[in-house]
């Protein structure tokens, strides 16, 4: 009885054993798609469509014009004489304030006069606290903003 035990036993524990081995499925044709330049040298399994987004996102990004930001709008008009005002508003506001960047924009029917690329909006509030006795019809506007000029790293000019 024991002897019959213990065969019933190994014979439960062998296929146990066979039953941790499986066949490997074999790999699927995919269309070769350009891994970027972030993910070059890794192993990782993933979906081939996440490929694609990441390419559309970089490509995305490299057609864009900007990023959303904040600039504080001192004029707008859409008087005839519009165009030489704004420029006027320029020049005035670059005379006491050298070092924001000022913007002269035309959105039909006004000219605007735009003030700074700020990423975020208590950064253009700051300016707007600054300017406001200047400027009583100054605002806060969200905006596409230029691209920020990236300082680079005392260890990055070594080389």
């Amino acid at each position: 009885m024991r002897r019959l035990f213990l065969s019933i036993l190994m014979l439960f524990f062998v296929q146990m054993l066979l039953a941790q081995e499986t066949e490997t499925p074999p790999e699927e044709v995919q269309p070769e798609i350009e891994t970027p330049h972030i993910l070059q040298g890794l192993q990782i399994e993933r979906d081939t469509r996440l490929d694609k987004m990441l390419n559309w996102h970089i490509e995305n990004n490299k057609n864009r014009n900007g990023i959303d930001g904040y600039r504080v709008e001192i004029f707008f008009s859409s008087a005839l004489n519009a165009k030489e005002n704004a420029l006027e508003k320029k020049v005035e506001f670059l005379s006491k304030y050298p070092e924001y960047n000022v913007h002269v924009l035309f959105v039909a029917p006004n000219f605007r006069v735009r003030v700074g690329d700020f990423r975020t909006k208590s950064e253009a509030w700051k300016l707007y606290e600054e300017i406001k006795n200047d400027y009583r019809a100054a605002f806060v506007v969200k905006d596409k903003i230029n691209f920020p000029v990236l300082k680079p790293i005392d260890y990055e000019r070594a080389n």
